[in-house]
């Protein structure tokens, strides 16, 4: 196994485990997305992703972008999306994704790693326990999008 970080040219590898993650979240009726979408994302640095591959094939996916964290004074990188195909789960390609983007996180001088977690995925948690990071609980997340956000900016 080999991690790597994704160019434009991975466009349809990073839409393929994005795709698979909304179908896993049960989430695959909001997915939109197309392989140029992510290819002009990656493109224009809008994010950046690491892939966990074996043997040449994507396996695994850290999607993450840069983000202001005020409190602390710095910047912080905000991981969107991982994901590790079913098959290769089990296999630690998750927490080598997790690892590569520690330090990837320190050696470019982020003074933070945040990301969201379903609150039914109770194998990521775990993980996520295991490797120390905490929960913020007392936070809600909202989205504003489509029609509410265009009536809003009317």
């Amino acid at each position: 196994m080999t991690i790597r970080a994704a160019s434009p040219a991975d466009a349809s590898a990073v839409f393929t485990l994005v795709r698979a993650l909304a179908e896993y979240e049960e989430l695959l009726g909001d997915f939109r997305a197309t392989e140029a979408d992510f290819h002009r994302l990656l493109e224009q640095g809008a994010c950046r992703a690491l892939l966990a591959e074996v043997e040449g094939e994507a396996v695994g996916i850290a999607l993450f972008y840069p983000t202001a964290l005020t409190f602390l004074g710095g910047r912080g990188l905000w991981l969107e999306d991982l994901f590790v195909v079913p098959a290769h789960r089990g296999a630690g390609h998750g927490m080598a994704l997790l690892r590569a983007l520690a330090r990837l996180t320190l050696d470019e001088g982020f003074v933070a790693l945040e990301w969201n977690v379903l609150d039914w995925n109770a194998p990521a948690i775990a993980l996520y326990d295991r490797i120390g990071a905490t929960a913020r609980t007392q936070w809600t997340d909202r989205r504003l999008a489509g029609a509410a956000l265009s009536a809003l900016a009317a």
